[in-house]
């Protein structure tokens, strides 16, 4: 008699054991869960979707210790940069020195190439990339509209050379002022001729193909010039239109110190 009381008392508590209702977290652990393409089945940023208990893993060679302590510092608030802020990072890096200084202008024209580029249009005019403003001016002889503006490129590969914005432009900023390719230092306006911009002479005082080592290559031409046609050549790396006479024979001289190429 107290050997079968002993056997029904142990048959009745392996069934009370077998059939106590587990907390819903804890139901069917071991069972795959739905999860999104390219996730990890149940994991979302190191961490169970489900309300299960942290699952630590061995994944791509990083040992479940580390990947403990990985996750401890994630539930301290000491995550690891997220993929989105890394390419961010790399994107930022990768920024081009120079900008297109012709982006913002409504209606841009590409004209001729002469001794630097004829374009129509109006609006905003940039600077390349980081510079120096050393000629602002309003009202400048010898320019059609009277617009004279240059600055001095402090960095990149054209880093010293003098560019210059001339015609139907009003300055927007001043001599000794630091800009950089969000700057705007002119405002085209629609006056009749346009503007021409293109490499200028070291002391700023007019455009670089009049001088010898260019090919002395004045407003009466001939035309296109080589050293207009470098500067077109960078603006095209920038996105802006080509010159209308860009695949004419070239004259005058490059000069040895001016850049080919802007990768």
């Amino acid at each position: 008699m107290g050997a079968a009381l002993g056997i029904s008392a142990w048959l009745a508590a392996g069934h009370w054991t077998r059939e106590t209702p587990r907390p819903a977290a804890m139901d069917k652990a071991d069972a795959p869960r739905p999860h999104a393409a390219g996730a990890h089945p149940g994991m979302h940023g190191g961490r169970q979707t489900g309300a299960g208990p942290m699952i630590t893993r061995n994944i791509a060679g990083v040992s479940p210790l580390r990947a403990t302590a990985n996750a401890s510092s994630a539930s301290a608030g000491q995550t690891a940069p997220r993929r989105g802020q890394a390419q961010a990072h790399q994107q930022a890096a990768a920024l081009p020195v120079y900008r297109n200084p012709l982006r913002g202008i409504n209606g841009l024209i590409p004209e001729r190439v002469d001794m630097g580029v004829d374009f129509g249009g109006s609006g905003p005019i940039y600077a390349l990339g980081n510079a120096v403003i050393t000629h602002a001016e309003a009202n400048s002889a010898g320019w059609p509209g009277g617009g004279w503006i240059t600055y001095r490129l402090t960095d990149g590969p054209d880093a010293g050379l003098m560019v210059y914005v001339a015609e139907d432009v009003k300055p927007t900023v001043q001599v000794g002022q630091d800009v950089s390719s969000s700057t705007v230092v002119a405002d085209m306006f629609s006056g009749g001729d346009g503007i021409e911009t293109g490499w200028a002479q070291p002391d700023g005082a007019s455009a670089e193909s009049q001088l010898p080592a260019a090919g002395s290559i004045s407003g009466g031409g001939p035309f296109p010039t080589m050293i207009g046609l470098n500067f077109e050549e960078l603006l095209q790396t920038l996105g802006v239109p080509g010159g209308s006479n860009r695949t004419q024979p070239a004259y005058g001289v490059l000069p040895a110190n001016y850049p080919t190429s802007w990768k």
